[in-house]
């Protein structure tokens, strides 16, 4: 069922955007939220996001205003009291919003989202919904995922503004790192022996759900790999929670290596990967922040769901293929994680290798056969 008021939605002045999971969620709202700023220039976007989705507040053009609020229907280690969520509602009241957009994968119900929306007397609520909304909803799209097809998780997000009215021609992710950042990056590259205008990569080893990690044996073998047939500098990225697995990792005899993990902050590691040559990532955000700022992608992208490849960016997508692809968990169900110990350090380098050649700025550069 299609409920929808397109009208109302033009004067709408100050919008409520609602995604209350990851950074890599937020960034793939991206495009949409900037079909809703065109929708009306003069309108205001603020995003109500969690902890980790806040941190990319100063990097959004779009996005006037971030609140970080850490719900309950998702997926925290907070177990905060009742009265702080009530509280929520005399918070958003108090902006006064014209309306809410809640944005969700498929997998996700937008009412208790909707429900805090119509509590604090938000007059336009908009969201997919399987079930009957009610009140909840002002504007109630049929959520046809994953019965009837599925989406890459962008294009979503821009099919459900267009049910409101929102369009864009410009449907690539938005991350802006600050002058700043670039220039503390370019530094620290400098400091490392490393020229920011020379070839480098940047490889990011980590990611929060285990069933979308990359082996750590392989990275290593990786990372010899792609000394051998590059010979350029390989710059390891990662929270400081994952310095213990990219120390783990190590550096082979003769590879230029340089870990910045748990040195950068979000900005910084944006300006990071905008310099960079190419990223080879796991299927986090990192990926989605390389795509967003540009930089050709190759993600090791294991097979829980294909809704999260890079958007609007030159790259390869690489995994193992296994019967059980799509299982959409976070720790693999099968105990066997095959659609990454399968996948070749000597096949992701082929990768690597390739998308450099295709890369417009490095055609007239050759690199050693493999």
């Amino acid at each position: 069922m299609l409920r929808s008021n397109t009208k109302h939605w033009n004067d709408a002045a100050h919008l409520l955007c609602v995604r209350l999971d990851s950074l890599g969620d937020v960034l793939m709202c991206t495009p949409a939220m900037r079909a809703l700023r065109a929708q009306c220039p003069e309108r205001r976007l603020t995003l109500l996001t969690s902890p980790a989705g806040a941190a990319l507040g100063p990097h959004l053009p779009d996005v006037d205003a971030v609140l970080a609020y850490e719900a309950p229907w998702m997926k925290s280690s907070a177990a905060d009291p009742p009265a702080l969520h009530l509280d929520w509602i005399a918070r958003l009241a108090a902006h006064r919003f014209d309306g809410a957009v809640i944005f969700t994968c498929y997998s996700q119900s937008a009412l208790p989202a909707a429900l805090l929306c119509q509590l604090a007397g938000i007059p336009l609520r908009a969201a997919y919904c399987r079930e009957k909304p009610y009140q909840l909803l002002t504007d109630w799209i049929a959520d046809p995922e994953p019965g009837a097809m599925m989406r890459h998780e962008v294009q979503r997000q821009l099919d459900l503004v267009r049910h409101l009215g929102a369009e864009i021609a410009d449907e690539r992710l938005s991350f802006l790192p600050t002058a700043q950042d670039t220039a503390a990056v370019r530094e620290r590259l400098r400091l490392a022996g490393i020229d920011p205008g020379e070839r480098w990569l940047a490889l990011h080893p980590g990611a929060s759900a285990p069933a979308r990690r990359y082996p750590q044996r392989h990275w290593k073998t990786l990372i010899q790999n792609l000394s051998e047939r590059i010979g350029c500098p390989l710059v390891l990225t990662g929270g400081a929670h994952e310095m213990a697995l990219i120390d783990a990792i190590g550096v082979p005899p003769g590879a230029r290596v340089l870990s910045l993990a748990g040195q950068l902050g979000i900005g910084e590691l944006g300006a990071l990967l905008a310099q960079a040559s190419l990223v080879v990532s796991n299927n986090t955000g990192p990926a989605h922040i390389a795509a967003a700022v540009g930089t050709p992608v190759v993600d090791l992208y294991a097979l829980t769901n294909l809704q999260h490849t890079p958007w609007r960016v030159p790259s390869r997508v690489l995994n193992h293929d296994v019967a059980c692809r799509n299982c959409h968990r976070s720790v693999c169900p099968e105990g066997h994680h095959d659609c990454m110990e399968k996948l070749a350090p000597s096949e992701v380098a082929d990768a690597v290798c390739s998308l450099l050649r295709q890369t417009e700025k490095y055609r007239n550069r050759e690199l050693a056969p493999g």
